[in-house]
């Protein structure tokens, strides 16, 4: 009976820390969906307290699918991050950031995260710019380059930050407490908004949407349009914030940026309602057939970009962690090749490298991955 007694009260003490840190280490934010007067309980798409892509998105497996995953994961991957030295990082100049005017500029800097410049405005979107994509950096995957492209210190004034979840690949923590006294506005889907005000952003600068708003701000028009994904932060809160993909335009330039997203039937009507597009930026890694439903494949990546009506494909969601278990460069080897066969200019800059987008010039970039 004594020992009875005490593997409960260890039981109870290991539930009430992992409560402890759930409910009072900011890393995990806050929870919107908790506060009844909040306008996420007005969305169509909220029902029973979850957010719901418009068709079934289950990521459920069989016992087999589970067992399989467990079994590869645990494989020698050899080719699952670049070797020493593989992976060119450009430095890049910060200085000249929004010195271009008009003009439409993109520096990707590996997985989502990238500096979009557009319509005179300096945005970046994802900018998940720490080390891994965990709650507890030093036990997650550490990020495949040694360094950033840049330092967030030497960053100028930000115009925005656009995020299109909540996960830990996408929004980070420590990049927020760093980087949000550099920027103007930040730019969510609802219930995001939650975890900045908990991280110190004042409500004042922060701008939460649904799908198929559209609206203007500061000289740009933007729209919230669909992902097929889900979010979530710990233990709680599965599906009760909105993920979404995003639609920029401004100085005579449109651009369009996918989030994270299975392939789905929004691609082809975000085309018909907003496209051509001069630039997309598209999911491309960490992919399984086992997850399809969430993350699409290489060559779906590219079917995407034609359905939305894109003109120069940068596809993003690689290149700088391993969440998957293709090789590291597997994504870019076949969305390159499918983008071939389809005519489709798809860009693969290095990471840090600027690419002016012009309508002319932005052919496929040195295949400095193979």
């Amino acid at each position: 009976m004594l020992t009875l007694i005490v593997a409960l009260a260890v039981l109870l003490l290991l539930a009430a820390a992992v409560y402890a840190v759930l409910a009072f280490n900011p890393v995990f934010g806050a929870q919107a969906y908790r506060d009844p007067k909040h306008h996420l309980h007005r969305s169509p798409h909220f029902r029973n307290g979850k957010f719901r892509y418009p068709l079934p998105t289950s990521m459920a497996t069989s016992t087999a699918d589970k067992l399989s995953m467990l079994r590869d994961f645990a494989k020698r991957r050899p080719h699952a991050r670049p070797a020493p030295g593989r992976l060119p990082v450009v430095k890049l100049d910060t200085a000249k950031i929004g010195a271009r005017g008009d003009q439409l500029r993109v520096t990707w800097f590996g997985h989502s995260a990238a500096l979009l410049e557009i319509g005179g405005r300096t945005l970046l979107l994802d900018p998940m710019l720490g080390r891994a994509p965990s709650p507890f950096p030093r036990f997650g995957g550490k990020r495949y380059a040694e360094e950033l492209p840049f330092k967030i210190e030497e960053l100028p004034r930000i115009d925005a930050v656009i995020y299109s979840h909540d996960h830990y690949d996408h929004l980070d923590y420590g990049t927020v407490l760093r980087l949000q006294a550099k920027v103007g506005r930040f730019i969510v889907p609802l219930g995001v908004g939650a975890h900045l005000r908990r991280w110190g952003v004042e409500e004042s600068r922060i701008e939460e949407r649904d799908w198929h708003e559209s609206f203007e701000w500061a000289g740009l028009s933007l729209a919230c349009m669909p992902a097929r994904h889900f979010s979530g932060r710990g233990l709680a809160g599965r599906d009760a914030t909105l993920w979404c993909s995003w639609v920029i335009e401004g100085g005579g330039s449109k651009v369009f940026f996918s989030g994270d997203s299975g392939y789905g039937p929004h691609f082809a009507e975000i085309g018909e309602r907003f496209g051509p597009f001069d630039l997309t930026l598209v999911e491309c890694g960490q992919y399984d057939p086992r997850w399809a439903a969430i993350h699409m494949m290489p060559e779906e990546t590219v079917q995407a970009h034609i359905d939305v009506r894109g003109k120069a494909l940068l596809p993003i969601h690689w290149g700088a962690f391993t969440l998957a278990l293709h090789d590291w460069n597997d994504p870019i080897r076949r969305a390159a090749a499918e983008a071939a066969r389809r005519g489709v200019t798809l860009l693969s800059p290095r990471i840090g490298e600027t690419v002016v987008i012009d309508g002319a010039g932005t052919g496929p970039a040195a295949e400095w991955w193979r």
